[in-house]
């Protein structure tokens, strides 16, 4: 309330100030303390009497000039935000843009009024402003005060958003403005019984050949050579024309349309200004994400196919499954970064089972390393055959990081995985999937592959969302990334090496994740939500009390990168932990991604592919592997160097896996690896082996100083779990565990059972305090020190 009436005051007073500072100039002028113990009500005109004249005078004249009315404006903001507890302004940028215009108009309106009104520029304006004159001159003055004001602007508000805006409309009016040309392709129609080239009308383009139609290519305006659809029809048949068994080659024209490309991510990212948030990023407030110049380019523009291959190949196509009397009615070619994707339509009553099982007389007649028929493509009524192009082409981590589509993209842990056959940009959430089973043979690109899926996230999470538990066997895959241990990682307390790579830590981890997330679960059940982000949301909102144990939850990812040796070498004490964590962290944000070079059934397991919808198969050696890591053949049929196919359900996508050098990925390393850390690593809960021995090796002569007290909690709650020790008591796990040991030693609780809770032997509070004392009698009893 004092706040706001400072603001009244001085708005009255400076109000008054500018009818009545002429008549208060000499009384404030030659100030004293005579002066404020004046009783004369008429000594000044101000409205706000003595006190007002003078405070005006000083702020006004003697300082900043006019602008020091915001002096009042930031005093009422800040009372109405002690008082309502709200922001009717965004606070910090708001105090920025008035300390701007605090110190530009004093300067501004002391240069242009300083014969005149000086007042409005104060004195501060005056002597800076005659101060410049003097070094600059007052042209040069006039030029800093107007590109300080345009430097400003352009910074704060952005305005390449403007010209950005302007050029898209520019782009619109070209592409949907006055256009009287009709875009279709030549088609061929039969009249009496003879062929007839019906000529639609094109962008400019003329057919060469009064017979046949030719190849055509349509440019689009403002289209990039990026993505292009080539469409292959043949002649509409008229019902009385006898329709003959198989068409030539000759009947089908080619069409070229194109697609643009992905656009480049211009938007900016607007931090929120509501200071009542908690923060998680703030103990890493200056961390800046990894920039797009870490990254190859590997050129811009993509390997054209030639229309020579494209013509051939269709030939070819179209002149095998003439030999086995199948026709075709028409052709549709669509050219990606490695395989061109044929969808043909066959002709009425053909089987499709028929031109399925011709794949290898078609890969024959094309001389392709191997091609791939999807009989049909699910949600169209056309059959696939993709052929691989002689020139593949190379798809840059750049080229996917650096479009609209992933810098927009709102999924909590995007990743960019490649590019389809139709070239976009090939997006998902891990968060959704919620694990990947990776598999291919050695060198198809099963390491890059974990590489672009680590780097997507590296890109767009800070380090206080996401930490990875990284497991190496080959101990030389994932070495790379120990450098950023303290800003991304995560492990065990004990642990030297961030990087995992002998298997009885990598149990010992597993099992401490499943600690993990048996604790946030239990955090969840107590914020009564059911997925971790929701959990974070009342976080955030400080909805949670961290005095009751909740905390923020960074997303652990888990990732191990040749799953064949773990499993040889641990068998059944990885598994088991493995599978929990795959049939329930999903809602707890723990997510798994496993690769394998050998996807055997002793590898892959049934209960392993029951848990990881989500499946990337690289280049395999045989039918059967490809079967074990998909369910379906044709990993087997992929070109190698990233040409992979992803699965997720039913569905089955082929893509062009982007490539990620290795040192690419150590300029990123290095660029995170140089900013501000934490001071320690993100360490996961401490894992001791428990077994049912009854505590053999349990000193009961001497027991915790929480002994007591723990017992207390396991027989008031009639649940024996070294998690709620843990929780009640505010313990580290490795001193829960000892406690909950002694107390099976003395026999308060039952023997260890897996993941179940322990048995509580003893029935009630009052049956326990008898046992405590009879104990502690006991144990002073058989002292040999107290006999003394």
């Amino acid at each position: 309330l004092l706040l706001i009436l400072v603001s009244l005051f001085l708005t009255f007073s400076f109000t008054s100030y500018l009818f009545t500072w002429k008549a208060d100039q000499s009384v404030v002028s030659d100030p004293g303390l005579g002066l404020l113990l004046s009783t004369d009500s008429e000594l000044t005109e101000n409205k706000l009497g003595v006190l007002g004249a003078l405070v005006s005078h000083f702020l006004i004249n003697n300082w900043l000039g006019i602008s020091a009315c915001l002096f009042a404006f930031w005093s009422f903001l800040l009372g109405w935000k002690v008082i309502f507890k709200s922001h009717l302004l965004p606070w910090k940028k708001t105090l920025k843009y008035s300390a701007f215009l605090l110190c530009w108009c004093s300067i501004t309106f002391g240069y242009f009024f300083h014969d005149s009104l000086s007042y409005l520029g104060g004195s501060f304006g005056y002597f800076i402003s005659k101060w410049m004159s003097a070094i600059v001159g007052n042209v040069g003055v006039l030029l800093f005060i107007t590109f300080s004001l345009v430097s400003f602007l352009v910074t704060e508000f952005n305005f390449s958003k403007l010209g950005h805006l302007i050029n898209s409309l520019i782009k619109k009016y070209k592409q949907d403005g006055p256009q009287l040309v009709n875009e279709s392709v030549n088609t061929i129609s039969l009249e009496n019984g003879k062929p007839e080239i019906v000529e639609l009308p094109t962008n400019g383009s003329d057919i060469s050949n009064q017979d046949i139609p030719v190849l055509e290519v349509e440019p689009k305006p403002e289209e990039s050579e990026e993505n292009k659809t080539i469409e292959f029809e043949t002649p509409p048949q008229p019902t009385d024309v006898v329709k003959p068994k198989v068409k030539s080659s000759d009947d089908i024209s080619l069409a070229i349309e194109e697609t643009p490309k992905e656009v480049e991510a211009k938007a900016e990212t607007v931090a929120s200004d509501n200071d009542n948030l908690y923060d998680p990023t703030l103990n890493l407030s200056n961390y800046k994400h990894p920039t797009l110049d870490l990254l190859e380019d590997y050129g811009n523009q993509r390997i054209e196919v030639a229309k020579e291959e494209l013509e051939m190949n269709k030939d070819k196509i179209i002149e095998t499954l003439g030999h086995y009397k199948i026709g075709i009615d028409q052709i549709k070619a669509t050219i990606g970064p490695t395989v061109t994707l044929y969808e043909i339509v066959p002709t009425a009553g053909v089987k499709i089972s028929r031109i399925k099982n011709l794949e290898d007389d078609i890969a024959l007649s094309l001389s392709a390393l191997g091609i791939r028929i999807i009989a049909p493509i699910p949600g169209k009524g056309t059959i696939g055959i993709e052929v691989p192009n002689s020139k593949p082409e190379i798809v840059s981590m750049k080229s996917l990081l650096g479009t609209e589509k992933f810098e927009q993209s709102d999924m909590e842990l995007p990743i960019a995985l490649g590019k389809t056959i139709s070239n976009e940009v090939y997006i998902v959430d891990l968060v959704k999937m919620p694990h990947i089973l990776m598999a291919g043979a050695t060198g198809q690109g099963k390491s890059v592959g974990i590489n672009v899926i680590l780097n997507s996230l590296l890109y767009k999470r800070h380090p206080s969302q996401l930490k990875f538990v990284m497991v190496d066997p080959k101990k030389v895959e994932l070495s790379l990334y120990s450098k950023i241990e303290k800003h991304f990682l995560a492990k065990l307390p004990d642990a030297e090496d961030p990087i995992i790579t002998d298997t009885k830590s990598v149990i010992r981890t597993l099992n401490s994740l499943v600690i993990e997330m048996e604790s946030r679960y239990e955090l969840l059940k107590n914020a009564k939500v059911r997925i971790v982000k929701e959990y974070n949301v009342k976080f955030v909102n400080r909805k949670l009390n961290p005095n009751e144990g909740h905390r923020f939850l960074p997303y652990i990812v888990l990732v191990i990168d040749e799953f064949a040796d773990l499993i040889m070498t641990a068998g059944k004490e990885a598994e088991l932990p493995l599978t929990r964590l795959a049939q329930l962290a999903r809602a707890i944000g723990i997510h798994l991604i496993i690769a394998t070079q050998r996807p055997s059934v002793n590898i892959i397991t049934g209960t392993i592919k029951a848990n990881f919808p989500a499946r990337i198969a690289f280049k395999v050696t045989s039918k059967i592997d490809s079967r074990t890591i998909l369910d379906t053949g044709g990993a087997d049929q992929l070109v190698g160097c990233g040409d992979m196919l992803f699965s997720q359900g039913s569905d089955v996508v082929r893509l062009q896996c982007g490539f990620l050098d290795t040192p690419e990925v150590e300029r990123i390393v290095d660029f995170i690896s140089d900013q501000k850390s934490y001071p320690e690593t993100f360490l996961l809960p401490e894992y001791i082996e428990e077994s049912g021995s009854g505590g053999k090796d349990v000193d009961v002569d001497e027991y915790d100083q929480l002994f007591d007290d723990a017992a207390r909690v396991v027989v008031q709650n009639q649940q024996g779990s070294t998690s709620l020790i843990q929780r009640r008591l505010k313990l580290g796990y490795n001193r829960a565990g000892r406690i909950i040991d002694q107390l099976e030693a003395v026999g308060i609780v039952g023997p260890f059972e897996g993941s179940k809770a322990r048995a509580v032997l003893i029935p009630d509070e009052l049956a326990l305090e008898q046992f405590l004392n009879e104990l502690h009698n006991k144990d002073e009893s058989e002292d040999p020190e107290s006999d003394e």
